[in-house]
């Protein structure tokens, strides 16, 4: 099962429609296993052997991305549905439709690792669904801009995972690696739609929501 409705269909939902499909794709995107349209960056790579202390690291951090893609679908979501511009949606719909594969990458391996993914998923999707649904009521710019910096934090937060994971867990690097590069695209994909630059309180508090989710989601 998709944990996203496709562009095509969403565009021609009123927007209470609209709404009842965000709320089945938040339903689909936390308690749906979701399958990638595209094979992982770390399939072709053989597995190597982990220690006991490098599965714990490497399962917590990218437990800790597996959330970032359940934040990223409820951005794009809620970004798409209070959309002023059927272009713009479109744009969001695309993006989210992206991050899916993330989300399926990381969700996998989490399980190889041996671990779970996160307990508060709902609440996550939740509080990442308001903040994204306060940007796109604030315009299709302080949209875009929100997206920017998002995407930005998120490219910064993935680079610090590529320092700490263990040199010779290459799967994990590989899918994070790849993750990085898609998320500098949206973040210049965004830019060039006209994005507005979000005043600096707001990415204070933006960062501080994220180091929120980080920490707690490295441990539950």
């Amino acid at each position: 099962m998709q944990a996203s409705i496709s562009t095509s269909r969403t565009r021609s939902l009123s927007w209470a429609d609209r709404c009842f499909s965000a709320l089945d794709s938040g339903l689909r995107t936390v308690f749906v296993p979701v399958r990638a349209s595209r094979p992982s960056p770390a399939t072709p790579l053989a597995q190597t052997r982990l220690s006991e202390e490098e599965a714990r690291l490497s399962g917590a951090l990218m437990r800790v991305n597996h959330v970032g893609e359940i934040c990223a679908q409820a951005l794009y979501q809620s970004q798409a549905l209070f959309s002023r511009s059927a272009e713009l949606r479109q744009h969001f719909e695309e993006a989210g439709q992206e991050e899916l594969d993330h989300l399926a990458w990381t969700a996998e391996r989490v399980a190889e690792l041996g671990t779970h993914t996160s307990h508060l998923a709902p609440l996550w999707w939740a509080g990442a669904f308001m903040w994204g649904s306060a940007a796109g009521l604030a315009g299709d710019r302080w949209s875009l801009g929100f997206v920017v910096e998002t995407e930005r934090q998120v490219e910064a937060h993935l680079a610090s995972h590529l320092d700490r994971l263990p040199e010779a867990d290459t799967t994990s690097r590989a899918i994070v690696d790849q993750m990085k590069q898609e998320e500098a695209a949206h973040a210049e994909a965004a830019l060039a739609a006209g994005a507005a630059p979000l005043p600096a309180p707001v990415q204070g508090l933006m960062r501080l929501a994220a180091r929120v989710m980080t920490t707690v989601a490295h441990r539950i």
